[in-house]
């Protein structure tokens, strides 16, 4: 019997035959197809080795759709669309902020053709691609000039090395902070060949302690944000504009690290205590730090804006040009940044800023509106809209929530934890919270766009 059940197994030749598999041929490479073959056949044999029946199972037309299937899974693309329904909006871990349409589109056309990356039209000489940014920076924050690198703790980096190598770089201890990733500033500025000289105490830092530190080999002082946690209490920190005035008391520059690259005040959102880029340049500050992919809402970078000899400084540094910009991530910056030239515009087109200025009514209304959809899904047990809190995250404005409108889903037969598996891994995959035994859909960052595709994965889900 077991002799018939290997020889009732099709061969490779003839399952080459199919036409769903010549399908697949078309789609992958020959050898590719060939070994997925050759390892379904051999899971048939053992299981026949085993004495299992294989009749169903070892069809050629079961045997080919097998075959599709693990072609499929294996390769898949490991970096694959998430939509999110976590109320976090710039989520690290799915990457932080989603770029305005626009810089999409710029991005890709960087990527597939050719542009002036390094090259004077005008003039037909070579040219330097940080000028594809510098203008609107200074447009945007009144800096003398600007420069970028690839993400904000790079800009820390290259600064403190091309400004204060081998110096003492003074900064307060309660902003020693860890920037995630295990990345912290002291470790920062030891590899950029800066020397730190902490002051004050974790909560309260006075001018008079700068004062003291600043000796014949202090390089700078240094204001760095801290954006992902908050001191609160018998606290007491120096204001940027005395630090500023000390600097100049002392010939020395002061460079601002204001974290997530706020472009205009965030407290229009109800948000309160984001640094402003533009304030801290026009407090005097001689350089001023920040992300491009955070509250600015662009593609991941680290915008240097300030006085105009230590940007070329800066960019003289060697280390430039590992941290340099690649051409799709400086077309996407530009044209983010050219957004914000019209604030009204950059509300609507920049995602970040149009996913915290939504207005409750109207995240309300569109939960209601998914809700009715999703009800009535075959295996919905229930859902329910109930207001609730959403984050900005991405280490900005730890402290703070938004109100927000979330869909609250249970399942017939499928647990919680199962489902939002299911979903996780989906194509697309959504990401949703999971909450006293209920999938847990926050409006606010789920698009308007992907409503349709959120009913769906919860259809196959279901089925699953």
């Amino acid at each position: 019997m077991t002799q018939n059940a290997f020889r009732n197994l099709p061969a490779v030749n003839d399952l080459l035959e199919l036409e769903s598999i010549r399908t697949l041929i078309d789609q992958h490479a020959h050898d590719l197809v060939v070994a997925a073959i050759r390892v379904e056949l051999a899971d048939l044999r053992q299981q026949i080795a085993q004495g299992e029946t294989v009749d169903d199972a070892s069809t050629a037309a079961s045997v080919a759709q097998r075959v599709a299937d693990r072609l499929e899974r294996e390769l898949r693309p490991k970096l694959r669309a998430v939509i999110n329904a976590t109320g976090i909006v710039l989520h690290t871990n799915i990457g932080r902020a989603p770029i305005a349409e626009a810089a999409g589109n710029a991005a890709r056309e960087a990527a597939c053709g050719y542009l002036n990356l390094e090259l004077d039209l005008e003039t037909g000489k070579r040219s330097s691609r940080p000028l594809a940014i510098r203008e609107w920076v200074c447009r945007l924050t009144g800096a003398e000039s600007a420069t970028a690198v690839n993400n904000n703790a790079a800009a820390t980096v290259i600064v403190l090395r091309a400004v204060c190598h081998g110096k003492e770089v003074v900064i307060s201890r309660g902003q020693l902070v860890e920037i995630g990733g295990s990345f912290r500033i002291p470790e920062i500025m030891g590899v950029s060949g800066a020397l730190l000289r902490e002051v004050g105490a974790t909560n309260i830092t006075r001018l008079s302690d700068y004062e003291k530190a600043i000796g014949p080999n202090t390089g700078a002082l240094l204001q760095v944000h801290c954006s992902n946690y908050r001191i609160s209490g018998h606290t007491e920190a120096v204001p940027l504009e005395d630090l500023i005035a000390l600097g100049r008391k002392h010939g020395l520059p002061v460079i601002d690290d204001i974290g997530s690259g706020a472009l205009l005040d965030f407290a229009r959102f109800g948000f309160h205590g984001e640094p402003v880029a533009r304030q801290s340049i026009a407090a005097g500050a001689d350089l001023v730090l920040f992300s491009g992919d955070k509250l600015l809402g662009g593609p991941q970078s680290g915008i240097i804006a300030g006085k105009k000899e230590l940007i070329q400084k800066i960019e003289k540094d060697p280390l430039m040009r590992a941290f340099r910009l690649d051409k799709m991530t400086l077309a996407a910056l530009e044209t983010t940044l050219r957004i914000y030239l019209d604030e009204a515009k950059a509300l609507q087109a920049i995602p970040v800023l149009r996913m915290l200025g939504a207005p409750l009514p109207e995240l309300r209304r569109r939960a209601e509106a998914l809700a009715v959809r999703l009800r009535t899904l075959a295996g919905i047990a229930g859902v329910r809209v109930s207001e609730d809190v959403a984050f900005v995250g991405g280490g900005s404005l730890p402290d703070q929530t938004m109100p927000t409108a979330a869909l609250e889903v249970t399942a017939q037969q499928t647990s919680d934890a199962e489902l939002a598996h299911r979903l996780r891994v989906g194509n697309p995959a959504v990401l949703c919270r999971v909450r006293d035994g209920r999938l847990v859909l926050d409006v606010r960052t789920i698009f308007p766009e992907q409503e349709t595709a959120v009913v769906k994965a919860f259809q196959r889900s279901l089925q699953a």
